[in-house]
């Protein structure tokens, strides 16, 4: 169990935390319109050779460097195919990369240093528009951000997609994002496309590259492995969706006591079309989002700017980074929970960036149209002004850096979960306190769909993040809570991993719960018979070919193993395997207090 600081030392901390976060406060409110853009998430040496490519959090699980030889920008599906063929020709390994390159996971790697890039950048035309028929092409590279506008002008709305606009057409559809509904086809994007264009490896007489259109009707069996690809079938040129007519929405932030939580989650999405939760387990409260569909003449001109996705001060940003260090290194508990208590009711008390009409919040319920309602991101919005702002994880500047774990507990085991978290919570009413200083558990419903790599069931969708430590080898403050909750979910309930975030012990044996694996593979190998599209990566998750843990000293401090001995902690630090506590079968990386213990490990 942590020590924690003393309570002068914490109300101190507390006092700081809130000089910082009001300077924090004020800074993103400021500075909304200006900031310097995200960099390219490839780099190369010489022009567009000898490449290195990232996430854009600027680490990978593994932190390994991934190498390309070359990268491709192609502007038009007739480059794209052009680009195919020649490294299809060649025998060359290929994989594709997106502007701002959002999955935390290896998805995007190459083998070796031989491989190419094909970056999506300027393929983010949309192709057309059919308000009548409710349809809307888009080449793969445009953002969500532009799917929305330019759905909007013609009247037509996306109905549910993720809440971060700097996603892709094609990264949504590789991965499998979504938003938050148990409504009509569920919340995920994919679930909306009804064709698709895939360029992939040809034979001789296709010229080396092949271009199938993929449909519902046409190809079933084809177009259900496309929607949730990994891209490992080729490249997605082309997508075209269903959409809606232009609506509006109505919604409010409550927050209430989490006692009948379990209760609560399973029924909640039933009862509002776009619920979500921002769950805060150490303070016992649960912020509901009560978000309904209303006419579309409904008064109201309502913006949802969410708080954390604004440009921010990066002074503060590094100040912030800062504290948060200083608190691992002294285990300071108290400190994280004076800090979490104050961000997460001061982001209630903003209603988290939502306005009445784009300026000021008046109060719920809060009406807007659904393109101005659904998602955002303004740290996007790129005047550069020399990193004296950007978005909060940005890499080239001291800033957030974070584990994700992501993953979707089938709807009839949620309050089972939910109460074995809870359990944890009254072992060590602080121990959770490090989620909720990046906002506590979000929860989003989805359900299951016809995408052979999609989800299987309906689901609750638990989003945690948590500190990461720039040394790999460094143990945090209450590790053994994160880590059991995490094997409960994927071991336990046997949860599906988010494919595009996640450490690598999510993905250990995982395809075993996918039921129309062999279908997808087999799509596979008809499309790309000698795995031009995959890497080392993409063969150890589908289960083709090795593994994706790696077992080496401290590998469990970042989910690259389970830890199975000492050695896979921090002994020398005094983190030791050990069981669970709720989830006996767990095996996590303690803090032992007993120094003979510790000192006896260090000879």
């Amino acid at each position: 169990m942590a020590s924690t600081s003393s309570p002068s030392y914490g109300s101190q901390n507390a006092a700081f935390w809130r000089t910082i976060f009001v300077l924090h406060c004020i800074s993103t409110l400021v500075f909304t319109t200006i900031s310097t853009p995200p960099e390219d998430p490839v780099k190369c040496v010489s022009g567009n050779t000898n490449c290195t490519v990232t996430n854009s959090y600027g680490v990978f699980p593994d932190r390994s460097t991934c190498r390309a030889a070359n990268v491709a920008y192609p502007t038009t599906e007739a480059e794209l195919i052009s680009v195919v063929a020649a490294a299809t020709k060649a025998g060359r390994k290929m994989r594709v990369t997106t502007r701002y390159s959002h999955s935390i996971t290896k998805l995007v790697c190459t083998d070796g240093t031989d491989g190419l890039l094909i970056s999506t950048k300027f393929l983010n035309h949309t192709v057309r528009a059919d308000a009548k028929a409710m349809t809307l092409t888009a080449e793969s590279g445009v953002t969500l951000r532009q799917l929305i506008a330019e759905a909007a002008k013609v009247g037509m709305a996306l109905p549910y997609a993720p809440y971060w606009w700097g996603l892709t057409v094609g990264g949504m559809m590789g991965t499998g994002a979504h938003g938050s509904s148990l409504w009509g086809k569920g919340s995920a994007v994919h679930d909306y496309v009804t064709e698709i264009r895939m360029v992939s490896p040809g034979s001789v007489n296709d010229g080396f590259a092949k271009v199938r259109v993929l449909s519902e009707t046409m190809t079933p069996n084809e177009f259900n492995a496309a929607k949730v690809s990994l891209g490992v079938l080729g490249v997605i040129s082309q997508v075209t969706l269903k959409l809606q007519p232009m609506f509006k929405r109505s919604l409010r932030y409550v927050m209430k006591n989490d006692s009948d939580f379990g209760d609560q989650a399973v029924t909640f999405g039933k009862k509002h079309e776009f619920a979500d939760f921002i769950w805060l387990p150490s303070q016992g409260k649960v912020v509901y989002r009560m978000d309904d569909r209303v006419a579309v003449n409904t008064s109201g001109n309502g913006l949802l700017d969410f708080m954390p996705f604004r440009s921010q001060l990066s002074a503060a940003l590094a100040i912030i980074r800062s504290s948060e260090e200083t608190q691992e290194r002294f285990r300071d508990a108290n400190g994280k929970c004076a800090g979490a208590t104050l961000i997460s009711s001061t982001l209630f008390a903003t209603s988290y960036g939502l306005t009445n009409n784009g300026m000021i919040f008046t109060g719920y319920p809060v009406i807007g149209s659904q393109n101005r309602m659904m998602s955002s991101g303004s740290c996007l919005d790129s005047l550069h002004d020399g990193l004296i702002t950007a978005c909060p994880w940005d890499s080239r500047i001291k800033s957030e850096f974070f584990h994700q774990t992501t993953f979707s507990i089938p709807l009839t085991q949620v309050k089972s979960f939910i109460n074995d978290i809870k359990s944890l919570v009254k072992i060590e009413s602080k121990s959770l306190c490090v989620l909720e200083l990046y906002d506590g558990i979000l929860m989003r419903y989805v359900t299951s769909s016809p995408a052979y790599l999609g989800k299987e069931t309906e689901a609750l969708d638990f989003d945690l993040t948590y500190y990461r430590a720039k040394n790999p080898l460094t143990p945090r403050l209450y590790e053994d809570f994160i880590e059991e909750i995490e094997q409960i979910a994927l071991f336990k309930y046997n949860a599906l991993p988010h494919w595009g975030k996640n450490r690598n012990l999510a993905f250990d044996g995982v395809i075993k719960k996918y039921k129309n694996v062999p279908a997808f593979l087999k799509v596979k190998e008809s499309y790309d018979p000698i795995g031009l599209f995959s890497s080392e990566w993409t063969d150890q998750i589908l289960g083709i070919k090795g593994n994706v843990t790696v077992i080496k000293d401290g590998c469990a401090l970042e989910g690259l193993c389970i830890c199975s001995e000492d050695a896979h902690c921090a002994p020398t630090k005094g983190y030791l395997c050990r069981p669970g506590k709720v989830y006996t079968e767990a095996r996590v990386c303690t803090r032992v207090d007993d120094i003979s213990v510790i000192q006896s490990l260090s000879y």
